[in-house]
């Protein structure tokens, strides 16, 4: 592999790719050059401004709500939710912003995967991730255990010491740290009744609540004591385990999703040599030559937020409409703050169906020529007959940098060297599929054309 596949390899399983600017400038530099930017960008943590129009609210006030109050309450909180993923979406497309910061919350959101219907509690739990998701791995699952879309969504408000609520003490260790079979029910019952008490108030503020907590002797991997939540967490992480599965996690995410033992023991013991530094981690990934070898490059399915801010970043684009990114999100499989499930997202194959590869394929003419996406979406309601067409992407890009790169280079020369710039890494297309976008198209046409071309090729679907 040459250093310049490594480059964009790199820059794809680390970030979202490079636009044209960057393309042309970073492919020569080294790895480790390449790495040191990445991570000299996201030393900081922009966070996301919450505005909490729910902050005084009540339990007399939600009784003295009408049904329609509620019901528009609930939409105006929807909304703001998707509001929040076309920002996100935005910044990780966004070559200003830091890469692997984007890509590294977006891991997070998918692992600790949570369903999140208010619009303050989306950007406070993405400004959660955003400010750990390089730091200390126990600082993230801390704050993850106290955040309050997480509390919710698990029903941890609903664990008391008269009558312990399991979901969140099952999931914690089954998902989040260590691994289904590592752990007994006694565990995760003697879990549960540390995690009692920590709920939230009608606002969306964390509250620990202490006439409902169980401040009786828990014994947990072999500890017996007062413990509670934070114990617990300090217990997990004491079992290597816990540092094993997230490195297996880390690996079939930004390698393979075929898992490796032998890399991912390495991976192991720098994680937890390092008590868990999450940086540290990332870094050891990145500069091994195992993760620039040919099996490992150009395989990737991209998830649906990858391949739409990936897109974007290449043509120094944004997305203008929340609602049409919805329906995009929506169609593709993958809308942020709404995972199937609290396992998340499968990813991989699962990503690739009939109706998500016609939309896939088409996605690229969608942007470049603002046209209808003629299929259907079906509603979320199995027993609902309803459907409905998805209309136009409205995205604005700059082709100026990119066609300022191609000045000059005629019909022949100018699918390979765009080929190379799209294309994943060891991807390239043979010239006669090009050849019918070349025949009498010229300057901007041309380049046009070419990209439709090869955005609607399945070698574009992967990283």
């Amino acid at each position: 592999m040459t250093n310049e596949q490594k480059v964009k390899h790199l820059h794809w399983r680390a970030g979202f790719g490079l636009n044209a600017q960057q393309w042309q400038q970073r492919r020569t530099w080294t790895i480790e050059r390449s790495v040191d930017a990445l991570f000299a960008d996201s030393g900081r943590a922009d966070l996301l401004p919450v505005e909490n129009d729910l902050a005084d609210l009540t339990q007399k006030k939600v009784d003295r709500m009408s049904e329609k109050t509620k019901k528009e309450k609930r939409k105006e909180q929807k909304l703001l939710v998707v509001k929040h993923a076309r920002y996100w979406v935005n910044r990780m497309a966004d070559p200003k912003e830091a890469d692997l910061l984007e890509r590294m919350s977006l891991f997070w959101h998918g692992h600790f995967a949570c369903h999140t219907k208010l619009g303050h509690l989306a950007a406070t739990q993405l400004n959660t991730i955003r400010q750990h998701a390089l730091g200390n791995f126990r600082d993230l699952v801390l704050a993850i255990a106290r955040d309050v879309s997480m509390i919710r969504y698990l029903n941890n408000q609903q664990n008391k010491k008269q009558a312990p609520n399991e979901n969140f003490a099952r999931e914690l260790m089954e998902l989040f740290t260590l691994g289904r079979g590592h752990y007994s029910e006694t565990e995760i019952k003697e879990a549960a009744r540390a995690f009692t008490g920590w709920s939230s108030n009608m606002s969306g503020e964390f509250v620990f609540r202490k006439n409902q907590h169980d401040y009786g002797s828990k014994t947990f991997f072999g500890n017996t004591g007062t413990w509670d939540g934070t114990d617990i967490i300090d217990f997990i992480l004491a079992e290597k385990q816990c540092a094993r599965f997230i490195c297996g996690k880390v690996f079939t995410y930004f390698v393979h999703s075929t898992p490796n033992e032998t890399q991912i023991e390495e991976l192991t013991k720098v994680f937890f040599d390092s008590n868990y530094d999450i940086g540290s981690l990332m870094r050891y990934l990145f500069l091994q030559d195992w993760f620039y070898s040919p099996g490992y490059m150009g395989n990737k399915i991209k998830s649906p937020v990858e391949l739409v801010a990936g897109l974007l970043r290449q043509f120094n684009g944004q997305v203008n409409s929340h609602m049409e990114l919805f329906k995009t999100s929506k169609a593709l499989g993958q809308v942020l703050f709404s995972p199937p499930n609290v396992a998340g997202w499968p990813g991989g194959k699962a990503w690739v169906d009939n109706s998500t590869l016609l939309l896939r394929l088409s996605l690229g003419a969608v942007v470049f020529q603002a046209g209808n996406i003629d299929f259907e979406i079906k509603e979320e309601a199995e027993s609902s007959q309803k459907s409905r067409k998805l209309g136009k992407l409205d995205v604005t890009l700059d082709l100026a940098p990119l066609q300022q790169i191609m000045q000059g280079k005629d019909a022949l020369t100018a699918g390979p060297e765009l080929s190379t710039f799209l294309l994943g890494p060891g991807l390239q297309v043979q010239p006669h599929l090009l050849q019918m976008e070349t025949n009498g198209a010229s300057g901007s046409s041309l380049i046009r054309n070419l990209c439709v071309r090869l955005m609607s090729l399945p070698e574009y679907q992967l990283c």
